[in-house]
C-alpha cells in the first residue's frame, strides 16, 4: 500500500518465490510466534504483509483480458511468457507459470491472514477488531480469486498449513469457499468503517462491493440487488462516478470518489524481474506500453496484453470511452504535429494496432528507478460504476427492471450517452454489453462471460465443459501427493 507498504517483511514472511509448497508459502519458523505479535506494532506490521500479496493484480488483469475477446497476449514473441499466449489460444494445460502464479500468490496472502488469526488472542489493544475485519476482508479477496479461477481448492482458514499436511489437504467444493467468503465478508462489514484515515485500508463500502460481487458470481441475485442497493442508497462514503471519465486512468485522478476498491501503487522504490510479485509498482503499466516508442505523451514498453479491433468497434458513435480505454496508436500518431518523427516496433507476439490506455506508461508519470517496474498507477479492483452496473445486472436477474435501467443509465449519463428504455432480456443484455465497454482493459471480461454463459459465443476456441475453470498447476498436484484431481478437460 502506498502508506507503508514499502516496509521489509521478509524477515515475518519471506517471499512468495522461496518456497515449492502452494499452502505453506513463506519458510516455517523463519519467525517464531512467541516473539512475534506481542504489540500493536506487530499486528500493523502483519497486515501489512497481507495487503502486501494483492500486489501482483497485473496476473488478473492480463489473463482477465487475453482470455477473452477483449485483448492479445503481445510481446516480443509468443515464447516471451508462454503462458499467456496458451491462455490467448484456449490452449493452456496443467504447466502455465502465469496460472502457478495465480495460486501461489493467493495461497500465500491466506497463509499470511491466518497468522493473524493463529495469534489473534495473544494481547488485545484498541483497534486490533479492526486488524482482523481487515484480515478477513482481503483473504475473502484471494479465495474469490481462486474459486473463480480453479473452483474447488483447499479451503484453510485461521492457520496456517505445515508442508507436512499437504497431501492430506483435500479440494474443498467451491460452494463451502463460497460461503466462507460470505462468512468473512459480513463479519467485517459489521466492524469496517465506510471511510478511514490511511488510504488503502479495506472500508466497509469495499467490502460490500466485494460481498455483492461475491453473491453476483453466484448467481445470487435477490440478494445482490439487496445488498448492492443498500450500498447505492445508504453510501455514507459519497461515493460518485467521476465525472472526466478521459482522465479518470492518469495518476492525478488517483483515489477519488469511484474508488471503492483500489490497489495501491508506489513509483518510488524499484525492483526487478526476477520477482514481479515483489514490486511496489504496477507491473502491467510497462508491460502493456508501446514497444520501442520514441514520441510524446507515452512511455516505451513491451506491448503486452493488446486490445483486439473486435473490442475497438464495439463502442457505440460518439462513446468517449473507446479512445479513453483503447489507444490507436497511428490514429494518434497521424494527429501529432511531428508524425514522421515517432518510432515504435513491433513484437513478435502478435500486433493489433491498439494498446491499453487505461493502464499505460505516459511520461509525466513514471516512476524510479526502472520506469518499466515501477509505476505509480493504482489498480482499480472495483469502481463505483461497477458497482452500478453489478447491481443494475442483479436488479434485472431478480425482476426489476426498473431499477435496472435506473443504476445503466447512471453510467451512460456520465459520458453523454443516450439512456437505454429496453426491457427483459434485451435489458440485460444491454447491461453486459455496457460492462464491457465501461471496464474494457480492467480485466473483468473473461469472468464476465464464464459467469453469464456467453463464453462458448465470443471465445475462439472456448470449449464449453472444460475452459470455464483454468487447470490446476501440474506441480501443485505433485506436490500433493496426486490426492487433488485435475479440473475437467485438461
Amino acid at each position: 500500500m502506498k502508506y507503508i507498504h514499502q516496509w521489509s517483511l521478509v524477515l515475518l514472511f519471506g517471499t512468495a518465490t522461496a518456497c515449492d509448497s502452494l499452502l505453506d508459502i513463506d519458510p516455517e519458523y523463519t519467525q517464531d510466534a512467541e516473539n512475534f505479535f506481542n504489540t500493536e506494532e506487530d499486528f500493523n506490521r502483519a497486515i501489512v504483509g497481507v495487503y502486501d500479496m494483492m500486489q501482483p493484480a497485473y496476473l488478473n488483469l492480463w489473463i482477465g483480458e487475453i482470455a477473452s475477446d477483449n485483448a492479445i497476449a503481445g510481446g516480443e514473441s509468443v515464447n516471451d511468457s508462454r503462458g499467456l499466449h496458451e491462455i490467448e489460444n484456449m490452449s493452456h494445460g496443467g504447466v502455465n507459470d502465469e496460472l502457478r502464479a495465480v495460486l501461489r500468490v493467493n495461497y500465500t496472502g491466506i497463509a499470511r491472514a491466518n497468522y493473524l488469526f493463529e495469534n489473534q488472542d495473544k494481547i488485545d489493544f484498541d483497534g486490533k477488531d479492526l486488524i482482523l475485519a481487515e484480515a478477513k476482508a482481503i483473504r475473502s479477496y484471494f479465495y474469490f480469486n481462486l474459486v473463480t479461477y480453479f473452483g474447488d481448492m483447499p479451503l484453510i482458514v485461521d492457520r496456517r498449513i505445515s508442508i507436512n499436511e499437504i497431501p492430506n489437504a483435500p479440494r474443498t467444493p467451491k460452494a463451502e469457499i463460497y460461503a466462507q467468503i460470505e462468512s468473512d465478508l459480513h463479519e467485517a462489514i459489521a466492524v469496517l468503517p465506510w471511510t478511514v484515515s490511511e488510504t488503502g485500508r479495506m472500508t466497509k463500502g469495499a467490502t460490500m462491493a466485494l460481498l455483492g460481487k461475491t453473491l453476483l458470481y453466484q448467481g445470487k441475485y435477490a440478494e445482490a440487488a439487496t445488498l448492492l442497493g443498500e450500498l447505492i442508497d445508504t453510501n455514507e462514503a459519497g461515493y460518485a462516478l467521476f465525472q472526466d471519465y478521459e482522465t479518470l486512468f492518469l495518476v492525478q485522478n488517483e483515489n477519488v470518489s469511484e474508488d471503492v476498491f483500489t490497489i495501491q501503487f508506489s513509483g518510488l522504490q524499484g525492483g526487478d524481474y526476477g520477482c514481479l510479485i515483489c514490486l511496489n509498482g504496477n507491473a502491467a503499466v510497462g508491460f502493456q506500453s508501446i514497444r520501442q516508442y520514441t514520441g510524446p505523451v507515452y512511455g516505451d514498453g513491451n506491448s503486452y496484453n493488446l486490445p483486439t479491433d473486435d473490442l475497438y468497434q464495439a463502442y457505440e458513435a460518439g462513446d468517449i470511452r473507446r479512445d479513453a480505454s483503447i489507444l490507436n496508436l497511428e490514429a494518434f500518431i497521424a494527429a501529432q504535429p511531428n508524425p514522421d518523427e515517432i518510432t515504435y516496433a513491433i513484437g513478435g507476439g502478435g500486433h493489433t494496432g491498439y494498446f491499453n490506455n487505461k493502464y499505460i506508461k505516459r511520461l509525466d508519470e513514471l516512476g524510479l528507478p526502472d520506469d518499466d517496474l515501477t509505476s505509480p498507477l493504482n489498480y482499480r479492483v472495483i469502481r463505483w460504476a461497477d458497482v452500478l452496473l453489478m447491481a443494475a445486472e442483479a436488479f434485472q436477474r431478480s425482476g426489476n427492471d426498473e431499477r435496472a435501467r435506473t443504476e445503466l443509465n447512471k453510467v451512460r449519463d456520465r459520458v453523454s450517452l443516450s439512456p437505454v428504455s429496453n426491457s427483459d432480456e434485451a435489458l440485460y443484455l444491454a447491461i453486459l454489453e455496457e460492462r464491457r465497454r465501461e471496464l474494457a482493459g480492467e480485466g473483468h471480461r473473461f469472468f464476465d462471460l464464464v459467469r453469464t454463459g456467453q463464453a462458448a459465443e465470443k471465445i475462439d476456441g472456448f470449449v464449453s465443459g472444460k475452459h470455464e475453470l483454468f487447470p490446476i498447476p501440474q506441480v501443485e498436484i505433485d506436490l500433493a501427493g496426486g490426492n487433488w484431481e485435475q479440473n475437467p478437460g485438461y
